[in-house]
């Protein structure tokens, strides 16, 4: 008993089979070579004998074609025969009819199509000959049957083949997502790298910028002389305003009474009033300034009709602006020309003005380190994000490889039978 609890005790584990990582996909192939012989092995003895079941079944069909079957039978027997005998060995010759392959796959494939026609055909027709020739359908029968056997032999070396091959791919595809793995690691590594560097350019670029801008707010000559810009467009800009409300407003008292007499010359059929009132409202609304002169030609074209309206009590004067643009039109005619210039003047002054405050280099210098931080802000952003997402990603990934490992190595291990390690190497992930 002692001796038996010593044996026990002192009874050593096996030492594990050591693998190369990088080696696997070697290692598979020879496990599938492997599977493949064993199986070629265990198939080739059921395989001759399908081949030889198959040739005695033809045998039997053919020495059943040719039987001449016992006079003494009684007739009804003699009839099931004569139409029965034609149909099941047409259909037995049929079942044997195609020669069986010597790829394994092919063979199994062609003899279970040759056995179930012929299980069929004796099951169908085959059961009416039993009584008109007993002895050829036992031995038909035998023949099956021994094919029968022989197939469940080759089902089963088959089954285990495919067994076998399915766990071996397993850890081929599971090796292969292995090392993708590692390799996406390793280019993740090197994007992150790119990524920082260019998020660590973005922010030193973008307080270079910041400083730049803080000098340039600190420069009192500088800010002095683009103040001065502004306030110069300012005055320009309210002197403009000032000429454009004047204008807006005579132009809009003026065209209201232009489309009362406009109205009123088309009913009395004044196609030339109508035609000098219609260019002058389409001259005033006009949202492009006039050249001066057409403006004043249009307006004296128009006015006199208009006042022999006015005059003749045609249309009545409702307020003092109108009574104060119809009462001396030749006055109105060279207001609103004079305006007209004197707001064209004014644009152009603003132009200059605003022309000048934009390029001021100090303004200039300005704008574009204003809109290069906000390119370089949305560029950092975008970067941010991305860098975040790659260190998820790496989190993950570094997670998924040991238990991908680990994974693998108990596939092998349940392949091979016994304990498993793999050997620490460049391309093994341990």
């Amino acid at each position: 008993m002692y001796d038996l609890i010593k044996k026990f005790l002192n009874k050593k584990t096996p030492a594990p089979v050591i693998i190369a990582f990088a080696s696997i996909p070697a290692w598979a192939d020879e496990q599938e070579k492997k599977a493949r012989t064993a199986l070629e092995e265990a198939a080739k003895a059921p395989m001759q004998k399908i081949r030889n079941s198959a040739a005695q079944l033809q045998f039997n069909v053919n020495s059943i074609s040719g039987s001449e079957h016992d006079p003494a039978l009684h007739p009804k027997l003699k009839s099931v025969a004569r139409n029965s005998l034609p149909l099941y060995v047409k259909a037995m010759n049929a079942a044997l009819a195609k020669p069986l392959s010597d790829d394994i796959e092919e063979f199994y494939t062609d003899a279970v199509e040759c056995l179930k026609s012929s299980l069929n055909s004796n099951r169908g027709q085959g059961r009416y000959l039993q009584a008109v020739f007993p002895e050829e359908m036992k031995a038909v029968k035998m023949a099956i049957d021994a094919m029968g056997r022989e197939m469940n032999i080759l089902t089963a070396a088959l089954a285990s083949y495919q067994k076998q091959k399915t766990a071996i791919d397993e850890v081929t595809a599971l090796h292969r997502s292995v090392l993708e793995m590692r390799e996406d690691m390793k280019r993740s590594l090197e994007k992150e790298h790119r990524v920082t560097a260019r998020i660590s350019e973005n922010t030193s670029r973008i307080r270079a910028i910041e400083s730049e801008e803080t000098g340039l707010a600190l420069d009192a000559d500088g800010n002095r002389a683009v103040e001065e810009c502004r306030s110069a467009l300012a005055v320009k800009e309210k002197n403009r305003n000032e000429v454009t409300r004047t204008y807006t407003a005579l132009s809009m008292t003026a065209s209201h009474v232009f489309r009362k007499a406009e109205k009123i010359a088309a009913k009395q059929h004044h196609t030339a009033d109508v035609s000098s009132l219609s260019r002058a409202i389409e001259i005033l609304s006009d949202h492009v300034l006039p050249d001066p002169s057409a403006l004043n030609t249009a307006l004296v074209a128009a006015c006199p009709g208009v006042q022999r309206m006015i005059t003749e009590g045609e249309i009545p004067l409702k307020n003092r602006e109108e009574r104060e643009v119809f009462s001396d039109t030749n006055t109105f005619c060279t207001t609103m020309s004079k305006l007209c210039t004197d707001l064209a003047a004014c644009n152009e002054s603003c132009r200059k003005a605003e022309s000048s405050l934009a390029t001021h280099p100090m303004v200039v210098r300005g704008n574009s380190l204003k809109r290069e931080k906000t390119q370089l802000n949305s560029m950092q952003e975008k970067e941010r994000l991305l860098h975040s997402e790659l260190v998820q990603w790496k989190a993950k990934t570094t997670e998924k490889i040991p238990e991908g490992t680990e994974e693998l190595r108990k596939k092998i291990e349940a392949i091979i039978g016994g304990n498993v390690q793999f050997q620490i190497d460049t391309n093994a992930p341990v």
